[in-house]
This record gives C-alpha cells, structure tokens and sequence, in this order.
C-alpha cells in the first residue's frame, strides 16, 4: 500500500492562494486597474513598497513588517505575471534563477569552499560574480542608478576597499575631510549669494563638485566607523524636525512670530528646543 503523500506546507498553499489572486485580477473578469498596468507603471509602487519595508524595519514593529513584505512579495508576483504574459518568463523562471545563484554564489556551503567570515564570504562572491560575467565591469556595475546617492558612494567605497584601494586609518579620511572642505571655501569664496542668478554656469558647477567631493569623503568615514549614512543622515533629519516644531511652538505660545524673528533670537530659541530635548 502506498503512504498518502503528506500537504503541501502552510506557506505554499498560501503562495499558490497568492498567485490565483494575482492572475485572477489581470484576467478577463478582473479589475480593470489591475490589467492596466504594465511594468512602467508599477515601477513607483515598489519603490514604495520598499522603502516602506526599511521603515517597518527601523521601526521594529512586526505587524507593520509583515503587511509591508506581503506589499513587496505581491508586487513580485505581479510583475512575474506581467513578464510571463509577455512571453519573457514565469515566476517559476524567477525561482529558479535565484536559487541558483544562490547555491553558486556559496560554495562554501554547497560545495567544497570555504569561507572563515563575512570578509571572505563578500570576496568570494565578488569574484564567482566577475568569472559569471566574463569580463572586467566597471566599478560602478550592478549598483542600481535609482539608489541613493549616499549608498552608491558608501558600496563605490566598499568595492574600491576590497581591492585594497582605501584609507588606512579615520585619521586619513579627517585629513581628506579637511583638505576637501579648505578646497570649497576657495570656491565660494568671494560669491555672493544673496544674487544666485549672478552665479555662472562655472561657478555652479565648481561648487557642486566640492560638495560632492566632500559627500563621498563623508560615507567613507561612515564605513570606517561602521555608520551606515543613510541612517544617520535620516536620524538627523528626525532631529531637526523635531526640534524646529519644538522651537515654532514655543515661539508661537509666546506671542510671537518667527518669521519676524532676528538671526539672534532663532538661534536662541533653538539652544532652548535642544536643550529641553536633552532634560526628555
């Protein structure tokens, strides 16, 4: 007599649930926004339902998390089903794909590699990636343009510093950090920005590119401290809206209105804002 195979797993009966839904809403009878939609058009919700990943994540609230990678894995399954009615590939071709690389890119854990830690977990993957393409890519390739821009200098720096192309010390990314910052004082010095439209084509562009010089010093030294820049550059901006409310209420239950205020008074009543952060 032969055993009954046992159910599918909870999760893959769930996932199957998922994908009937999906290909219920692009059909025939289903909703009329739904089979409207192409991959351009769904390109913004993703990125959406990404970032709002990460806040469910800096947030640590599980119910958040789990509602948004639900958000997330529909999107997958969507455009999966976009693709596949295209003729290009199914979900099962996604699946596919990824379990392969994955299994290639750790042969450490599937073959006969080995890897000690993290670092050479990272230099191993960078170089079974380099073989698979067959060519030497820029340092650039495979970061996607849509990224930020503090974490495409902060993974620019992380490449350049696993072929040894780095800082030795913080000391030496404080010393590139001052000389960078002496280089954009020469180049705003004598402008007068109380005209911007007098600014030239020039100037602009020398004062972009310090600035910018400046930025990439600045996620290298994140790196060496271990700081990812994106968070601590979101945590100040939580800072100050904080604060700015803080002082714009205290100024406005004293009567007053701030855009009447003097550089003095703003700064004052500021120090007070901070302050009363600190005694919270």
């Amino acid at each position: 007599m032969k055993r009954r195979p046992g159910r599918q797993p909870a999760y893959l009966r769930r996932l199957v649930r998922l994908r009937r839904v999906v290909l219920r809403l692009r059909g025939p009878r289903g909703c009329p926004w739904d089979r409207k939609q192409t991959l351009t058009s769904v390109r913004p919700f993703i990125l959406e339902e990404a970032h709002e990943v990460v806040e469910a994540i800096d947030r640590r609230d599980p119910v958040h998390l789990r509602e948004e990678l639900g958000d997330v894995l529909f999107h997958v399954l969507f455009l999966a089903g976009i693709a596949e009615e295209k003729g290009w590939f199914g979900l099962a071709g996604v699946v596919e794909g990824i379990t392969e690389k994955l299994v290639r890119r750790h042969p450490h854990v599937f073959g006969a590699g080995k890897a000690c830690n993290p670092a050479e977990v990272e230099r191993s993957w960078e170089t079974l990636k380099a073989a698979e393409k067959g060519r030497r890519g820029s340092i650039g390739e495979g970061i996607p343009a849509t990224v930020p821009a503090l974490t495409r200098a902060l993974r620019l720096g992380e490449r350049a510093a696993r072929k040894g192309f780095d800082w030795k010390s913080v000391g030496g990314i404080l010393d590139k950090l001052d000389e960078e910052t002496r280089e954009l004082k020469q180049e705003l010095r004598g402008r007068d920005f109380k005209k911007p439209l007098r600014l030239s084509r020039t100037a602009r562009n020398g004062i972009e590119h310090e600035l910018g010089d400046m930025l990439f010093v600045l996620t290298n030294l994140a790196r060496h401290v271990q700081v990812d820049p994106e968070a601590a550059l979101d945590a100040c901006s939580a800072r100050f809206c904080a604060r700015f409310d803080a002082m714009r209420e205290g100024i406005e239950k004293s009567g007053r209105c701030l855009e009447k205020m003097s550089q003095k008074e703003l700064d004052a009543a500021w120090e007070r804002a901070k302050e009363n952060e600190r005694v919270r």
